[in-house]
């Protein structure tokens, strides 16, 4: 499973898209970070008749004040921006691991199943070929070997959607490491994910927004719009540009000194502005209790049902045991010939039940555990440990 996730990591188109963000996100915090240019004007009056020897000019260089006076709230908003489009990348290859660590499963436990399921076909369709047999010469009657024929035929179309489902699954994990879809995957015959630690789990639960990238990047979101909050605060203030301007007249009188532009706040105070601003802080601050809220919620949902899926399982070994046990016994008897084919198959098919069961309640409780692991951020390193937005 390590094997897949890595060649998801490096070859998964979406990601290799997705990681183009990241340098999108860093040009633009560079922007937000540069100076705002002077600006600098000129005319130039020649003199066309009157009194004067000279041509009259006017020169000035000014800057934009209330630029500077929002440069760092800019700034700071441009930095949480590129961090959580880092933590929202970092979310997305998460899940798209989550998603391959859920193929590898239903894979290798589907075809666990398969093979379970081909032996049973097995059986059956050489009981049915001995009906068949046996009906042509008179032996048997068509009506008594009627279940017999449709317990075979249920069991090959069973047989064959399990095999679509795995040729399906196949083709979306190659689909999502990169490779074609008849690239052939080699995977372990079976799946050890180790034992589900309750405690740890609940205690994991308590620290989602610490190791959740989506959750963090939801932190820095409201970081980024809570410094867009106060730049919008300190842009109701006048537009103001100071700067030196001088001139001369065509009588080569000259003059210079400060020059000072700016608008009068009668109409326009930057209200609007602010109160767009707030109400999208207020809109992210609701977005992150509640998907904090839910995913714990999905966690404990997850837990109980781990716990429900484990009981079954406890409960269904000694019934495979007796299984096993009575299929042991049966194959003696029926080479021996003490049995017919009838009854030998009804066993064999009984335990090829049970194994099933066992198996399908395995991949469900795997399943259980990968999704846990995935909303949990289980081995992601902690981030951001007191910066946590309430």
């Amino acid at each position: 499973m390590a094997d897949v996730e890595r060649q998801v990591l490096l070859n998964n188109p979406d990601l290799r898209t997705a990681r183009a963000q990241h340098a999108v996100a860093q040009a633009q915090m560079l922007q937000a970070s540069l100076l705002p240019n002077p600006s600098l004007n000129g005319s130039a009056g020649y003199l066309i008749s009157g009194i004067g020897d000279a041509t009259a000019w006017t020169a000035g260089i000014s800057e934009n004040i209330q630029s500077l006076i929002t440069l760092r709230p800019r700034r700071e908003a441009a930095r949480a921006q590129a961090a959580e489009v880092d933590a929202t990348l970092l979310w997305e290859e998460w899940q798209v691991i989550g998603k391959a660590r859920l193929l590898v499963v239903d894979i290798v436990e589907d075809q666990r199943l398969l093979d379970v399921q081909q032996a049973a076909l097995q059986r059956l369709e050489q009981r049915s070929e001995r009906l068949r047999h046996s009906i042509e010469q008179g032996n048997s009657e068509n009506l008594t070997a009627t279940p017999d024929l449709a317990a075979a035929a249920d069991a090959r179309a069973a047989l064959d959607d399990l095999q679509r489902q795995l040729l399906s699954q196949r083709h979306a994990l190659a689909a999502l490491m990169g490779v074609a879809p008849d690239t052939a995957i080699p995977l372990q015959a079976h799946i050890d994910l180790g034992p589900l630690d309750p405690a740890q789990v609940r205690q994991q639960a308590g620290t989602l927004a610490q190791r959740r990238p989506d959750l963090i990047a939801l932190q820095l979101g409201y970081r980024a719009q809570e410094a867009q909050v106060r730049a919008a605060i300190l842009a109701q203030f006048p537009p103001l540009s100071f700067g030196y301007s001088a001139s001369q007249d065509n009588s080569r009188v000259r003059n210079g000194g400060p020059a000072i532009t700016f608008d009068l706040p009668i109409f326009d105070r930057n209200q609007g502005n602010i109160a767009i601003e707030r109400a999208t802080r207020q809109q992210l601050h609701d977005e992150y209790a509640i998907r904090l809220q839910t995913s714990r919620d999905e966690v404990l949902a997850l837990l109980a049902e781990h716990a429900q899926l484990d009981a079954q399982r406890t409960a269904l070994v000694p019934l495979n045991i007796d299984a096993e046990h009575r299929m042991a016994q049966a194959d003696n008897a029926w080479h021996a010939g003490l049995i017919d084919i009838r009854s030998y198959v009804d066993v064999a098919t009984a335990v090829s039940t049970r194994q099933a069961a066992m198996i399908t309640l395995e991949k469900n409780q795997y399943e259980g555990q990968v999704a846990l692991a995935t909303l949990l951020g289980a081995g992601m390193p902690d981030a951001l440990p007191h910066e946590v937005t309430e």
